[in-house]
């Protein structure tokens, strides 16, 4: 893989997220950590290798601490690098936390609205209903997830 190649990659992972609603410096760097070598990066490294400011460098990599994704490690000499979570992204999901705060807005919209039968009702019931589903499954699903990699180590 050719040092184009990887920026582009990065990059590329930049507009995807940012489709997602993060900041491209944000999926940038993410996507960079996804395939660097070595897998530790100073904050020079990162700047060097995805064109990024020092600024969004740091602010990203502040996000990406925050989210779970990435860990900071200490580097040669009195430094630190950045390096992803083997594990990041089922580390950073916790989904239920979430999907409980949306739960309770839905629940105020509920309580709002008063009548159980009004039409505002039956769309907040059926988001409620989903979201309810959604996170008695994530628990097995994380669970199911974390026994496939197991296995395949």
């Amino acid at each position: 893989m050719h040092d184009d190649q990887a920026r582009a990659y990065a990059e590329e992972v930049g507009v995807v997220l940012a489709q997602m609603g993060t900041t491209p410096s944000f999926g940038t760097l993410l996507g960079w950590l996804m395939i660097c070598d070595p897998p530790q990066q100073t904050s020079a490294q990162l700047c060097e290798a995805t064109g990024l400011s020092k600024a969004s460098v740091s602010t990203g990599m502040r996000v990406l601490q925050q989210s779970g994704l990435v860990r900071r490690v200490p580097a040669a000499g009195r430094g630190h690098a950045y390096e992803i979570h083997e594990d990041a992204f089922a580390l950073a999901v916790d989904p239920t936390a979430k999907m409980r705060d949306f739960l309770d807005v839905v629940q105020k919209g509920l309580d709002l609205i008063g009548d159980d039968d009004a039409p505002q009702a039956r769309r907040l019931a059926r988001t409620r209903d989903f979201y309810v589903f959604m996170m008695n499954r994530m628990p097995e699903l994380m669970d199911e997830f974390r026994a496939s990699q197991e296995g395949s180590s």
